[in-house]
């Protein structure tokens, strides 16, 4: 993994960057053959963005 992400701006990056993945990877999903598993993986993708949230939201107060 990476090292600790303590200055606001990097930390905005790093959001907009993971962001991006997520909304790349959703728009390569085919609604007609998603299964579970894609469904699975994007439910984790945004489970992580929420977690660096509120990891970032804590570092801004």
């Amino acid at each position: 993994m990476g090292n600790a992400i303590h200055d606001k701006e990097a930390q905005l990056q790093y959001l907009r960057t993971r962001l991006d993945m997520f909304m790349h990877v959703l728009d390569s999903l085919e609604a007609e053959n998603a299964d579970i598993e894609d469904i699975d993986r994007l439910i984790g993708m945004m489970d992580d963005l929420q977690l660096k949230c509120e990891q970032f939201k804590k570092d801004w107060k």
